[in-house]
């Protein structure tokens, strides 16, 4: 029932105007005009900074250049006298680590979300930062060496006005974003104790600006993959569909996942896709690199089908009920077949919740005050997965707080240069007002 609540609140919002409870605040403080000030003038260094991290080849598996560009970014937040650390892998995981910063301070507790690593491993030709007038390009400018060179610049406007002080922020970058480590539990551990500990999470992956407007993201739906198993009696096919040989594995299959689609399908936020299917008398999928092959042939009824696919979910909740109906309709089987399903899951869903609105409200609030007029909430169906869902269960989250950049993970990515002052003055002010609040309260 929560989460059906939550779901139609989510449906009325997408594409309106957020209604915010701050309609009024079209004024800045003395306080944050000096910020904005301070951003203006300081836009070369941000542009000199994300021009050195987007040099550094930092693809996931690039371990030495993740850990580059964490100690570009350990150099700069140290200079916030914020305290480092570097927070190694086991082998096992085979991933190069994150990049954790924290200072202590009074008040609410604020999360900041980046990541070092990019989609572009040390092979690729799309290796550089190139300048065309105000448009950069590089690999992972967009996504999302802009939104971790935001989040020191916020923080350092914060310090110039002193509101850095008494401010409790970890600053959390981490290393394989784009693939994360398995298992989960020890590559986002780190990340989901900030979680817990924070009041505030914010996720500065690309901001979004279309038709018009621009959107705040409230919610991600999540990310995790199945794998379907069907078995048959191998027999001659002129003894297909009859007693004493059944309806064989590929059919098993087709049955299973025509009523995926008939029973299941339909719920906002919900999508499942059958990505790869091998079937014959001899399969073979390597789950790992998701290739597989297969033999068989028209006069044989197959004995094997492998199918592997995707499935985002908007709600943990809504996650289960469509894993049980799965799982039912897998449990039924056609004769003299068996089948099978197992599911693995990767990011978790970041819901629309109250705290997430109220957050997005008052970064609407200040979009306005800045001239660019309300923000919207984006479709979480329009937008994948990020490590912000890891620590949503527990803390108000907001994503989508970097600049304005598109071609991720092409060898077109490009970023709107001047639209990191955007990034830099929204963030700076939504924790300056934050903050303040938790001094009243």
């Amino acid at each position: 029932m929560r989460f059906m609540r939550q779901l139609t609140t989510l449906i009325a919002l997408c594409f309106t105007v957020s209604a915010s409870s701050f309609a009024d605040d079209y004024d800045f403080s003395a306080d944050e005009k000096r910020m904005i000030d301070w951003i203006d003038a300081h836009q070369t260094q941000v542009i000199k900074l994300l021009e050195e991290t987007v040099n550094i080849g930092s693809g996931t598996m690039n371990h030495d250049g993740v850990k580059a560009v964490g100690k570009v970014m350990s150099r700069e937040l140290e200079t916030l006298g914020m305290k480092t650390r570097w927070i190694d892998m086991p082998p096992s995981i085979d991933r190069a680590g994150h990049l954790f910063a924290s200072k202590t301070g009074q008040g609410k507790r604020f999360l900041l979300i980046g990541h070092l690593d990019t989609v572009f491993e040390s092979d690729d030709e799309f290796q550089a930062f190139t300048l065309e007038g105000n448009v950069g390009r590089g690999p992972g400018i967009s996504d999302m060496k802009d939104g971790n060179a935001v989040i020191v610049y916020a923080l350092k406007a914060l310090q110039h006005i002193g509101a850095l002080d008494d401010l409790a922020v970890t600053v959390a970058f981490t290393g394989d974003e784009e693939m994360a480590g398995r298992p989960l539990s020890i590559s986002r551990k780190d990340l989901i104790d900030a979680g817990k500990w924070a009041d505030y999470a914010l996720g500065f992956e690309g901001a979004i600006t279309t038709e018009g407007s621009d959107w705040a993201t409230i919610a991600r739906r999540s990310s995790s993959s199945w794998t379907l198993t069907t078995t048959g009696k191998q027999a001659h096919s002129s003894a297909v569909f009859s007693q004493g040989v059944g309806a064989g594995a590929i059919n098993e299959a087709a049955r299973i996942l025509n009523s995926f689609y008939e029973e299941v399908r339909g719920d906002y936020g919900l999508t499942f896709n059958a990505g790869t299917i091998q079937g014959g008398t001899t399969v073979t999928f390597d789950s790992t690199q998701k290739r597989g092959s297969t033999f068989g042939k028209t006069n044989v009824v197959p004995s094997q089908a492998i199918i592997n696919g995707g499935i985002r979910a908007l709600s943990a909740e809504q996650l289960a009920e469509a894993k049980a109906k799965m799982r039912a309709i897998v449990s039924s089987h056609l004769p003299h077949t068996t089948s099978s399903i197992t599911f693995d899951d990767s990011y978790p869903p970041m819901p629309p919740t109250a705290g997430n609105q109220r957050l997005a409200d008052q970064l609407s609030a200040i979009n306005r005050a800045l001239g660019r007029g309300p923000m919207k909430i984006w479709d979480p169906l329009r937008r994948g997965a990020a490590d912000i869902s890891f620590v949503a269960p527990y803390t108000d989250a907001l994503a989508g707080m970097g600049a304005l950049g598109k071609g991720g993970h092409t060898p077109n990515e490009s970023l709107e240069l001047d639209s990191m002052s955007l990034a830099i003055k929204r963030a700076a002010i939504l924790i300056y007002r934050l903050s303040r609040e938790a001094d009243a309260t």
